[in-house]
């Protein structure tokens, strides 16, 4: 069946999973799972422990998975991490999907979480088949704007192949690149993770993944949010023993 939903906002239970009130459990269940995995225990195993001792709904140990991770792995992703100022006369290659449906469920009222690296990931998900929501056009608009507004000299965009309607969506932004003067390449390729993981040049992504394997990366998703959607939803599972990254006053 078609996914006919018109935004990439929040599920109805999140209302209730996420209150404020269930923060300082979400920020515990996070920190105990940070706690196994920087001492080598599996992720899915850990994962469990800890939902099964919080009692933790599926989508809150979801929440939790994705925004846990070791202190090692939490220290290299930071290590590569650039700022601002560093993009100035640079490509930026983007994680297209990974950034894209981030902004969507911001701008929709989706959970957008504050993760322990520093990094703000959503809970929608994109699978086999993306479709544009009444969010799309806006959310491609604002990384436009911020690129050119920081002096990136082109933005190269990424998206999935085997995602369906990704054609679609290249269309779709390489009108919106020729109508607001953007200097935009967008690949389709089977895999993107693996071309951001291998690429010297500076990356935009929030999957864990990529971030452990990559050279230079750029915090983009987190940045558009914190500076352009200031009504967005955010989650903050990373206060209480982690470290807070403020993006207005990293260094440029």
């Amino acid at each position: 069946m078609p996914d006919k939903r018109n935004h990439r906002g929040p599920a109805p239970e999140d209302e209730r999973l996420f209150d404020p009130s269930k923060w300082p459990l979400l920020r515990s269940a996070t920190q105990d799972l940070c706690w196994l995995l920087s001492r080598g225990y599996a992720l899915r195993s850990s994962s469990e422990l800890v939902g099964n001792r919080y009692d933790l709904s599926t989508r809150q140990r979801h929440a939790v998975s994705r925004c846990a991770c070791s202190d090692d792995a939490r220290s290299g992703r930071r290590q590569k991490e650039i700022t601002p100022g560093q993009l100035r006369n640079q490509e930026l290659w983007i994680d297209g999907f990974n950034l894209l449906t981030g902004l969507e469920a911001a701008l929709s009222g989706g959970v957008i979480l504050a993760a322990c690296d520093g990094c703000y990931r959503d809970l929608a998900s994109v699978h086999a088949r993306h479709h544009e929501v009444q969010e799309t056009i806006p959310a491609l608009t604002l990384a436009g704007e911020w690129a050119q507004a920081h002096g990136v000299s082109r933005c190269v965009w990424w998206l999935d192949r085997p995602v369906s309607n990704s054609g679609r969506l290249r269309q779709t932004m390489l009108d919106l690149a020729a109508a607001k003067s953007c200097d935009w390449r967008i690949e389709l390729v089977w895999s993107p993770d693996k071309v951001l993981s291998e690429t010297v040049e500076i990356i935009a992504t929030s999957d864990s993944a990529i971030l452990d394997r990559c050279q230079r990366w750029f915090n983009l998703t987190r940045h558009l949010i914190a500076e352009q959607i200031p009504g967005a939803r955010v989650v903050d599972l990373a206060s209480g023993g982690q470290e807070h990254i403020d993006c207005s006053t990293r260094p440029t």
